[in-house]
C-alpha cells in the first residue's frame, strides 16, 4: 500500500505539514507526544510492581475531616 512512497513525497508532506502548523507548533506537539509517551511507560511500569513496593508519592491524599461550611469559615477570619 505504501511501497510506492518515495523520499520526495515524504518531502512534499512535511512541506505541507510545515505549512499548516509551522515549527513552533510541530515543536510543541514532539515535545507533548514524547511527555506524553514517558508517562505512559512510567505508568505502566509502575503497574507492574507490587502494591509494597509503589513509592510514596502515588498515595493517596490526606484529607481532614471538616464539613466545608467550617473550612470555609476558618479560611474567611
Amino acid at each position: 500500500m505504501f511501497s510506492n512512497i518515495g523520499p520526495v513525497q515524504l518531502l512534499i508532506v512535511l512541506v505541507i505539514v510545515l505549512a499548516i502548523f509551522g515549527t513552533k507548533r510541530l515543536r510543541t506537539l514532539g515535545s507533548d507526544l514524547g511527555s506524553a509517551v514517558k508517562g505512559f511507560r512510567s505508568a505502566v511500569n509502575e503497574a507492574d510492581k507490587p502494591a509494597d513496593q509503589i513509592s510514596e508519592s502515588s498515595e493517596d491524599a490526606d484529607f481532614d475531616n471538616t464539613p466545608a461550611e467550617d473550612a470555609h469559615k476558618k479560611n474567611k477570619v
